[in-house]
């Protein structure tokens, strides 16, 4: 078959027939006779096509196509042939004296680099440092896999928001990878956290239970479906746990007395959601299963519990003597009135702080208030915000002598409460030598009462500079004369809250932020004049 060169050459045609035109002109010229080229025209278009030649074979066709094309013939200018570019040398290997060598990494000693790692670990947790680092090199890998690098450890399954097949993907996924990461790094673990673990937190800690055998503190945070065996076998297996943090996750009652009655004689702190299943917590902890507990919490879930908590203050203090913090924290909690009769309980004499803080009314009195606390003169840390019911009297008869911050703030709460009006000079004349914070905010006390309470705080014993560092007087009647002597007399003063306040002028009413913002503020009391 010939290799014919054909050309399409579209055109408009008109419908009806035409005059000869110049372009037909050329076509004819551009086709004579004899020239091996036929012009088919029709009304719409113009082929043009070559001759059909001699057919040659295949092999000759191939031939022609790869030999050499020869050069017209006649004369031809020769063109002058291009100059070689000039070659760079190449340049010479780098020296140690001249730039970093590559294996730099290598060249740190282990135990330099071990410590470079302890430093990044403490800072911002193992991972993904730890995993990334161990990728770059042999060396790192080695360092990165020592065991004392990963002693605090947080496991969550990603996906956490997907729907439940997408979960349980994630955990299944992520629990293949600790079978066996954990018993080649952790077993100097000592506190792990465990979030959103849905199916999986089972296996999870049984691998704890048999690769972690330091492991002192353990968190749960949204998990679901831990039984008791799994922490029966955990406190066996972890001979040195003594913290648990079951906070928001679905724990039956009867995992967690296991678990206690197991682990008591070593539990040192202990946090817990209430629900209706913390009763019987609690009554493990009345029967003296944990002696030596020094920290409880006991906190609401977003879902509130409209059952109050009924708590017997006094079997509490003899089943935990040594309890230093105790937390109740947004909790509607009621104390059970003692008997006729009955002797006061022997109080927790090395409590440190006592957080009772609600968003809502409580039942928490100053009657209350001392049989929980006669008995601890080392309490550093009060917290009873929405505690409306707790008057100046109240808080004076403490045992406690050099408590360092006091909360009293009422937010929201005390609308239809009548509020004192007096006795806020009480508090500061009892405790202005050793207190760093305090916080008045939405207290009803008067301008003179405020004045006087803070007239503490300008003559401390021994002609020291009192402590105070953070004050809260938001929506109160403190006059600008006195929050200028408190500012002036305490130099350490770097966080003062003086929204909502009333009596001062407008554009001061705002919380202050840094030593810097609490001075502005003195010269701007210092220079305006006193509203009318």
């Amino acid at each position: 078959m010939a290799a014919p060169a054909s050309r399409w050459v579209r055109r408009r045609a008109r419908a009806a027939p035409r005059a000869r035109s110049a372009e037909d002109w050329w076509w004819d010229r551009l086709a004579p006779s004899g020239s091996g080229y036929h012009l088919l025209q029709s009304d719409s278009m113009l082929l043009v096509l070559s001759e059909p030649g001699p057919v040659r074979p295949r092999a000759q066709r191939r031939a022609a196509r790869r030999a050499p094309r020869q050069p017209p013939p006649g004369p031809r200018a020769a063109k002058p042939k291009p100059k070689p570019k000039a070659r760079l040398r190449p340049e010479p290997a780098p020296t140690p004296e001249d730039g970093p060598d590559a294996g730099w990494g290598d060249r740190i000693p282990l135990e330099v680099l071990v410590q470079i790692f302890r430093l990044l670990v403490a800072a911002d947790g193992p991972m993904p440092f730890l995993g990334r680092a161990a990728r770059v090199c042999r060396r790192w890998q080695e360092a990165a896999s020592q065991p004392a690098l990963w002693h605090t450890v947080t496991l969550s399954p990603p996906l956490a928001s997907r729907p439940a097949n997408g979960r349980v993907k994630a955990e299944k996924k992520l629990l293949a990878s600790l079978e066996w990461l954990m018993p080649s790094r952790f077993s100097q673990l000592q506190r792990l956290t465990l979030i959103h673990w849905k199916s999986q937190v089972q296996p999870v800690l049984k691998l704890v239970g048999e690769s972690c055998p330091r492991l002192t503190f353990l968190k749960l945070s949204g998990c679901h479906g831990v039984t008791a065996d799994a922490l029966v076998m955990l406190a066996k297996a972890c001979c040195q746990l003594h913290s648990l943090d079951l906070q928001h996750s679905m724990v039956e009652s009867t995992a967690v007395v296991s678990f206690l009655e197991e682990a008591g004689p070593r539990m040192r702190k202990l946090w817990l959601t209430y629900s209706s299943q913390t009763t019987a917590i609690l009554g493990a902890l009345l029967g003296s299963c944990c002696p030596h507990l020094q920290v409880l919490e006991v906190s609401t879930d977003i879902n509130r519990n409209s059952i109050p908590l009924q708590l017997p203050v006094e079997a509490l203090q003899k089943g935990c003597p040594q309890l230093q913090v105790l937390r109740l924290l947004n909790l509607m909690w009621l104390p059970k009135p003692p008997g006729r009769g009955a002797a006061p309980g022997p109080g927790f004499p090395s409590l440190e702080e006592l957080c009772l803080a609600s968003s809502t009314c409580n039942f928490v009195s100053n009657e209350v208030l001392g049989r929980l606390l006669h008995g601890s003169p080392n309490l550093r840390l009060l917290d009873l915000r929405g505690c409306a019911r707790i008057t100046p009297a109240g808080l004076q008869d403490l045992p406690c002598q050099e408590l360092e911050q006091l909360h009293l703030g009422l937010y929201g709460t005390s609308d239809r409460l009548t509020l004192a009006k007096e006795g806020s000079p009480l508090l500061t004349q009892k405790w202005c030598h050793t207190l760093r914070e305090l916080d008045l905010s939405g207290q009803g006390f008067s301008e003179k009462d405020l004045e006087q309470a803070l007239a503490a705080f300008l003559s401390t014993p021994g002609g020291s500079h009192p402590a105070l560092c953070s004050l809260n007087l938001r929506g109160t009647r403190v006059t600008p004369s006195t929050v200028s002597s408190v500012i002036s007399s305490c130099p350490g003063l770097v966080y003062l809250n003086l929204e909502s306040c009333r009596c001062l002028p407008r554009g001061l009413k705002r919380a202050y932020r840094g030593l810097e913002e609490v001075q502005w503020c003195l010269e701007q009391l210092l220079t305006s004049p006193s509203p009318s």
